[in-house]
């Protein structure tokens, strides 16, 4: 079975008293170990679709497998635990907690949700540490590293827990060119070096360069892949 399966999915919002639809009745699956991009203009539904994968939305009809649940069956408090323990984010602006160090940060995610002990903790997260190549930085706040070395900071802490799946909002917007490809050299590897599934949410040519499959979105539909394959 894929990693991410979705079948006649569909988003709808209600503002007021009108429905707006944001995603429209689309079906896309996504292998385990993949790098894939969800790409399009603003409001084409790009960012509802990754918000429905991260448990963090219901869809309004239609079915999204993650891992093999069913999302829609989640409750609150399900949903940040499946949340927790399987999935990985990764933001445009880091959503680094200014007051705690990189290797606090870093550890969030195991304080939060996973019950990991002290000494497994330390030991996981600079082992992430240096995997990203921060590990010499440990000690420092986000206001005393740079946007590189934020987000390479919210890399490690989105793989700390070791998801089977990591979705990333638009992570290079902030990065200049140089780093923005860093970055995504770094997402390979660690895809490489964990079997960890990318799924971005993108305007970026330079992911999209670098994406195995890249998905097309237009006003809350499929339009294409990468390999020409119609959803329309």
């Amino acid at each position: 079975m894929s990693l991410v399966q979705a079948s006649s999915l569909t988003k709808t919002y209600r503002v007021g008293d009108i429905d707006v639809p944001a995603i429209k009745g689309i079906d896309f699956a996504i292998e385990a170990s993949s790098f894939v991009a969800f790409v399009g203009p603003s409001g084409s539904g790009k960012s509802t679709l990754l918000n429905m994968v991260g448990c963090l939305d219901h869809p309004s009809s239609g079915t999204l497998r993650v891992l093999a649940t069913d999302i829609a069956t989640l409750d609150r408090r399900a949903a940040a635990r499946f949340r927790g323990e399987h999935i990985g984010f990764v933001f445009q602006d880091f959503n680094l907690i200014p007051v705690l160090t990189v290797f606090e940060n870093v550890e969030y995610p195991l304080r939060m949700v996973q019950e990991w002990p002290a000494a497994k903790r330390r030991e996981q997260v600079l082992r992430m540490l240096d995997a990203v190549g921060m590990a010499d930085q440990a000690d420092k706040r986000p206001d005393q590293i740079s946007g590189g070395q934020k987000q390479r900071v919210a890399v490690a802490r989105a793989l700390v827990s070791q998801p089977k799946l990591v979705l990333a909002d638009e992570p290079t917007a902030n990065l200049d060119h140089d780093t923005a490809y860093r970055i995504l050299e770094l997402m390979k590897k660690m895809r490489d070096d964990f079997g960890t599934t990318f799924i971005f949410s993108t305007h970026d040519p330079k992911i999209m360069g670098e994406a195995e499959t890249t998905f097309t979105l237009e006003d809350g539909r499929l339009m294409t892949n990468s390999n020409g394959g119609s959803h329309v």
